[in-house]
């Protein structure tokens, strides 16, 4: 039962083969034994379970709010959510409550579904391997999947879980590893260079980016103002485009949404590909770029061709800056997000108190991890008056004709663009972090970025599995506020390549020891 899609579990519930307090204990139930995985921040049992009982009730009067009536879903914890402690994984915020919900969070529980919990992050979302947070780092449910575990007991004799276990990816990484293990039916994360595309990636589930502007960022916990979107995670397209459907639409708490009403659909069971044309855009053939993700690109491009698409290949230009441009804007605008924590009206403040200024300093030092302060002090230089102009203002210069590229490639008759989603499937995370947070940031968002920097949609889609037995999952990039078209071409490929679903061994029994160096989910 929980591995069924949205509309099987919802018409489930309608007919009355289960009750949606009956799926919220099995979610709840399923956690707790996955608790190795350090998905969840806050598991909000009592508010779920209450929740649960409210749908029963509307189930059994015969008036549904809507398809997400009673199902259980997750939230990336750094949106805020009322009642419910929102950290963003930090000292900062740890013990925050916030007194509202986030616009899509509202959304959500107006259409009644359950809320089951916050979702583990790297610190205020910045890194790509949801190993940054004061929570501890999320761990990869296929690090306990048949296929990884057959295929590392053949290299070690270690086991998975000591040594072996692998990234989530970052930083929706407790989001993408609570759909992958079944413990939610979809999940918000956030999305600002591919925080959401690289975790689903990684963890073989879907990851849409929405067109900046679809959907309301109110009550996200901002990182980059200007290329923030919240981010969806579920196990299909389907799923998504029913989540899409609740989530879009112009919201007057946040002056950047679209005016225009969003019209949610369906999307299509059978789709005639060959007509549409796709490119392939060469500068995403980047150093570091796996053999064996380059091998399942090549034969995505094959599978359009065989269906009578026509497969081109385009030009991107000004995309081999973009890296470099978006780390410059990026860490601008954290410093100048950053700077409303300072320990007076909410969150940390420090017991220093000789001034004001040492108050302030104390509390950020012991407020912000070192990747933070590291990005805040980065974004404080590039905004200094003598290089403001040589940093920043540049940088938004070759944001337009970042931007500006995908406009003539979309012009010139593309439809949409396949590109890779990562460089590599999953790394152990010993390995991931001999590296540090910078260098893994710019190398795992050189594939995604870009699509922030223009705004446009784009999305994962989970696409074979590498040697290791872990997911590999290709990108669609599509026009903006086309995301009809970018799911329906999304769904057609996945009909294609049938993904494998994951076979998650009982991970319970791997507990023993790993929790004890890190913070486990809080109950309430």
């Amino acid at each position: 039962m929980l591995r069924a899609s949205l509309r099987q579990i919802s018409l489930a519930l309608k007919e009355g083969r289960v009750t949606p307090t009956e799926l919220c204990q099995r979610c709840l139930a399923l956690i707790r034994s996955t608790q190795v995985l350090n998905a969840y921040i806050t598991v909000a049992e009592e508010t779920a379970l209450k929740q649960a009982e409210e749908a029963e009730e509307r189930y059994r009067r015969g008036q549904p709010l809507g398809e997400l009536d009673g199902i259980p879903i997750a939230v990336k914890d750094n949106f805020n959510t009322a009642g419910i402690e929102t950290t963003c994984a930090s000292n900062m915020l740890k013990g925050y409550v916030p007194p509202y919900n986030a616009t899509v969070v509202q959304k959500l529980l107006d259409q009644g579904a359950v809320l089951l919990g916050k979702t583990n992050l790297d610190e205020f979302a910045m890194g790509s391997g949801s190993t940054d947070g004061v929570f501890g780092p999320v761990r990869n449910p296929w690090s306990y999947s048949r296929q990884y575990k057959e295929k590392v007991a053949s290299r070690s004799d270690s086991e998975p879980e000591n040594s072996n276990w692998v990234i989530a990816g970052g930083s929706s990484g407790g989001s993408a590893a609570a759909v992958s293990a079944f413990t939610c039916f979809a999940a918000l994360g956030s999305d600002t260079g591919g925080s959401t595309r690289n975790p689903a990636a990684h963890c073989g589930v879907v990851g849409l980016k929405p067109t900046y502007g679809l959907i309301s960022r109110h009550g996200l916990i901002p990182l980059v103002n200007s290329m923030d979107v919240p981010g969806i995670l579920t196990r299909c397209v389907d799923d998504a485009a029913v989540v899409l459907g609740t989530l879009a639409g112009h919201d007057p708490k946040d002056s950047t949404t679209v005016q225009d009403t969003f019209q949610p659909f369906a999307l299509p069971s059978l789709t005639d590909v060959s007509k549409l044309c796709v490119g392939i855009p060469k500068e995403y053939h980047v150093p570091g770029l796996s053999s064996e993700i380059l091998a399942v690109w090549s034969k995505a491009a094959d599978l359009f061709k065989n269906a009578g698409a026509k497969v081109v290949e385009v030009s991107l230009p000004h995309t081999c800056y973009s890296i470099v441009c978006y780390h410059v804007l990026c860490a601008a605008e954290v410093a100048s997000n950053m700077a409303r924590f300072d320990g007076l009206e909410y969150g940390h403040r420090s017991d220093v108190n000789k001034s004001t200024e040492s108050m302030y300093a104390a509390t950020r030092r012991e407020g912000f991890n070192d990747v933070v302060r590291g990005r805040i002090l980065s974004g404080n230089y590039f905004l200094l008056k003598q290089n403001y102009e040589d940093y920043f203002v540049k940088a938004q210069k070759v944001r337009r004709l970042i931007a500006n590229d995908f406009v003539k490639v979309f012009g010139s008759g593309i439809d949409i663009l396949l590109t890779p989603t990562t460089l590599s499937d999953a790394v152990p995370y010993v390995e991931f972090i001999k590296e540090d947070n910078r260098t893994r940031s710019t190398q795992d968002d050189i594939l995604t970025q870009a699509a922030n920097m223009a705004g446009l949609p784009a999305v994962n889609v989970p696409t074979a599995l590498s040697g290791r037995g872990l997911p590999i999952g290709l990108q669609f990039i599509g026009r903006s506020f086309q995301e009809k078209q970018l799911l329906t071409v999304a769904k057609w490929f996945e009909k294609q390549v049938q993904f494998p679903m994951i076979q998650l061994e009982e991970v319970k029994k791997y507990d023993n020891g790993v929790l004890q160096h890190q913070e486990s989910a809080s109950y309430s």
